[in-house]
């Protein structure tokens, strides 16, 4: 398990590199955890479960492999839909925040 220190959470606040952004169903692309929170909150069950069923999960599995972050990437792998991913992220975010802020 990583230490989450300040700079671990500033790295994984910010922008990914280009290459590595998630690209969505619907044509979106997201380059930070904010950028998923955000597109969580609006989009349709059909575009979230395209993404997250029960054998596999594309925004836990960017979260843990892209941005590097293994718990929020376990939380929404139990996300059972996009209002509840979008909270876990928010939570995860306000954390991350504080780590910086001490």
């Amino acid at each position: 398990m990583v230490r989450v220190t300040k700079s671990v959470a500033e790295k994984w606040l910010g922008d990914v590199p280009q290459e590595n952004r998630f690209w969505c169903q619907d044509g979106r692309a997201f380059k930070s955890l904010s950028d998923l929170e955000m597109a969580l909150r609006d989009m349709s069950d059909g575009v979230f479960r395209h993404h997250a069923s029960a054998t596999n999960n594309d925004f836990s599995n960017w979260v843990r492999d892209v941005v590097g972050d293994v718990k929020l990437s376990n939380d929404l792998r139990k996300s059972r839909n996009q209002l509840q991913a979008a909270k876990s992220i928010a939570d995860r975010i306000a954390w991350l925040k504080s780590k910086i802020e001490a």
